[in-house]
């Protein structure tokens, strides 16, 4: 498996990405993390080229009617870039404009996979005024094979209407041939794992979840079209995989990049 990780000097590097560089997409680009717009980045991959996505979108927290993330009080988040939006995403897009947007990214991943392909697609449900809003909005009419609940071990809620959240929903968005690996779909539907806190960005994965999905899939290559701070990455190299990242912020495109280095040299792969 190749292992180069895309390297920059400075932040204009990443940026400076034109379109023609992508054309050999995904081959030029594997094991690699691609800084700009996802949607821009995914219309240049061909079709069916791309074995699994794992991803985990913004979720759009600061347009919200709770008083989770208004509030403020102590905490990893009261110091996290989400308090404000993402370095380069405020997360507070119209819930009608978040929805096609989603809807359009799903869409232009749906094409990217194989017919024996599938999207692992993590959201989180929440309560706006007074009532639950799962995501049927956004995944309507894609093939969702099945919901995954992914207990967190923790939440917080300030809002005394509701009992504290504890958990994300990951959507399964298979195509007609995917198939686990034999043993795979012994995990059941209800996976507990706690969430990631040494890590700078405010909204990362936790290794061990992203461990089991690539564990469970046959995939050689992964794209994590949302790749924050590159743990989908270094999951994959975990599995011997190759990755794709595409990540809008420098920030954490360098933040990705030093983890992955960090990680390879620990596992003795440089």
């Amino acid at each position: 498996m190749k292992s180069t990780v895309l390297r920059a000097k400075t932040e204009i590097d990443y940026l400076s990405k034109k379109t023609e560089d992508v054309l050999d997409f995904p081959q030029h680009f594997l094991n690699q993390i691609i800084c700009g717009d996802t949607l821009d980045i995914m219309k240049q991959i061909p079709d069916k080229s791309v074995d699994l996505i794992v991803t985990s979108p913004p979720y759009n927290l600061k347009n919200s009617t709770g008083n989770g993330m208004k509030n403020g009080n102590g905490g990893k988040w009261a110091n996290a870039a989400l308090q404000n939006g993402y370095t380069h995403h405020n997360d507070c897009m119209p819930h009608e404009e978040y929805v096609k947007w989603q809807r359009n990214c799903l869409t232009e991943m749906m094409r990217v996979i194989p017919e024996n392909g599938a999207i692992f697609y993590n959201h989180k449900w929440r309560v706006q005024a007074g009532l639950l809003q799962d995501r049927e909005d956004i995944v309507s009419g894609f093939p969702v094979r099945q919901i995954i609940i992914w207990r967190r071990k923790g939440g917080f809620n300030f809002n005394p209407g509701y009992f504290v959240p504890t958990y994300e929903v990951i959507y399964l968005i298979a195509k007609s041939e995917f198939k686990l690996v034999p043993k795979a779909n012994g995990h059941g539907d209800v996976w507990e794992f706690t969430q990631e806190m040494n890590n700078d960005h405010p909204a990362a994965f936790p290794v061990d979840l992203i461990d089991r999905i690539i564990s469970s899939t046959n995939a050689k290559n992964i794209l994590d079209p949302f790749m924050g701070s590159g743990t989908t990455a270094i999951s994959a190299i975990n599995f011997a995989r190759d990755y794709i990242g595409i990540e809008i912020s420098p920030e954490y495109c360098k933040m990705a990049e030093e983890r992955i280095t960090r990680h390879k040299a620990q596992a003795k792969l440089l």
